[in-house]
């Protein structure tokens, strides 16, 4: 395993058994996520039932880039849930929840990158200025509308007909739309400025 694991046993004599189970239950957690930092695992005796035996205490926590993921599985009515709850069984819930909440951070984290369409070339093949758009022939031959306010570091006044330009395509309410676009390096007024 990768990650840095800390294993902890409280009120309890540390087991091997055990440290190998959570060593396994580590690694495959760290292959759900290839970010992940750390990990601590900490088994905890509660204290000694005469009907229930045992109850286990499970507190994990995952260290990923941003913040840290906590689960503690502390079992509700062990003696309704397990006939003889054990801490194998305890620390195997506590993975699953943490397993849980990391396949969510991993889902989430997707969702916030913005992914960019690449840039395309085209050129400007039509300008209406006073009604603040344009349009932009493609490399397909199809024609997108491009609104002013997507032009960048160029102004919709400075473009002409046939200029060469850039843009990023992107689906708006009536169909494919330029979102940005500007001037294509090597146009003929970057020439003329240099």
């Amino acid at each position: 395993m990768d990650t840095n694991l800390e294993i902890a046993f409280h009120n309890m004599d540390s087991q091997p058994e055990l440290e190998a189970y959570i060593r396994e239950r580590a690694e495959k957690t760290e292959k759900l996520f290839d970010r992940l930092v750390g990990m601590r695992v900490a088994v905890e005796a509660q204290h000694r039932q005469h009907k229930t035996g045992n109850v286990f205490d499970v507190h994990i926590e995952l260290m990923v880039p941003g913040q840290d993921i906590v689960v503690s599985r502390k079992p509700n009515k062990a003696k309704e849930r397990y006939a003889n709850p054990d801490a194998r069984t305890s620390i195997r819930d506590a993975f699953e929840a943490a397993e849980r909440q990391l396949k969510e951070y991993k889902d989430k984290m997707r969702r916030d990158v913005k992914v960019h369409d690449p840039e395309q070339p085209g050129r400007v093949s039509q300008l209406n200025p006073t009604e603040d758009h344009g349009f932009i022939t493609t490399n397909t031959g199809t024609q997108l509308y491009f609104h002013r306010n997507s032009c960048l570091n160029v102004d919709m006044d400075q473009l002409k007909t046939g200029d060469p330009v850039k843009y990023v395509e992107t689906t708006g309410d009536t169909g494919p739309t330029a979102s940005k676009v500007w001037r294509a390096s090597g146009s003929d007024t970057e020439l003329r400025a240099t």
